[in-house]
């Protein structure tokens, strides 16, 4: 999938657990799991705003787009 989620670069930069982030974001810990992962199909806009706000950083510090390798070559 060409959009990567690098929550755990800033989980590392910030020294927390997936299980405090849930916490403090009011999600899940297999949701954020889904999502640290890379196998969400969607993010609400509320989560998203959340996990900037716990985090103290911007949405592209935790989603980037990546291109994806050409077909066939």
């Amino acid at each position: 999938m060409p959009i990567v989620v690098d929550i755990d670069v800033m989980l590392a930069r910030r020294r927390m657990s997936v299980g405090d982030l849930a916490n403090r974001v009011g999600i899940t810990p297999a949701n954020l799991a889904v999502l640290k992962n890379g196998r969400a199909k969607a993010v609400r806009f509320a989560t998203l705003a959340a996990l900037c706000e716990v985090l103290d950083c911007q949405p592209g510090d935790l989603l980037r787009w990546e291109a994806e390798p050409a077909a066939g070559g």
